[in-house]
């Protein structure tokens, strides 16, 4: 799955959160993908299970990791303007445009921070039943 542009759906956390919906279709998927392509004993001689394994967790890493980083570069720039909005803030405090404005960037800066832990279980996941199902076919470089 190629990775949308990383700066897409920063400014709106509603557009954020439908890019990693899209994005985390691999891993709603993973057991009816596992299912259709992972053969039963009756098939076992008609499909090549490693292939299909390897070809899954290649497809899981990519996914994960293009999600991971999309979603720290989110929070880096979201952090970066709550930064300078409290700079501002410092030299303007009766400035309540200014307040709300800030306090709407640290609200969404906390909702993406909590996405990474959305996505570590969304990971654990789809690792936990990878490996149920691919552990006798494929075993995957030790790095994950």
């Amino acid at each position: 799955m190629a990775a949308p542009s990383s700066a897409a759906g920063c400014e709106d956390f509603a557009e954020f959160q439908e890019l990693l919906r899209v994005m985390r279709t691999i891993d709603d998927r993973i057991v009816h993908e596992l299912n259709t392509t992972i053969p039963t004993a009756s098939f076992v001689g008609k499909i090549d299970a490693s292939q299909t394994c390897k070809a899954l967790y290649q497809s899981l890493m990519e996914a994960h990791t293009s999600r991971e980083r999309i979603i720290k570069n989110c929070i880096a720039q979201t952090s970066s303007v709550v930064k300078t909005l409290r700079e501002e803030r410092e030299k303007a405090q009766d400035d309540v445009a200014l307040l709300k404005q800030l306090r709407k960037e640290q609200t969404k800066l906390k909702l993406m921070q909590s996405e990474l832990n959305v996505e570590e279980v969304v990971n654990d996941r789809s690792w936990k039943v990878f490996n149920e199902r691919c552990r006798i076919h494929y075993k995957p470089p030790k790095s994950q």
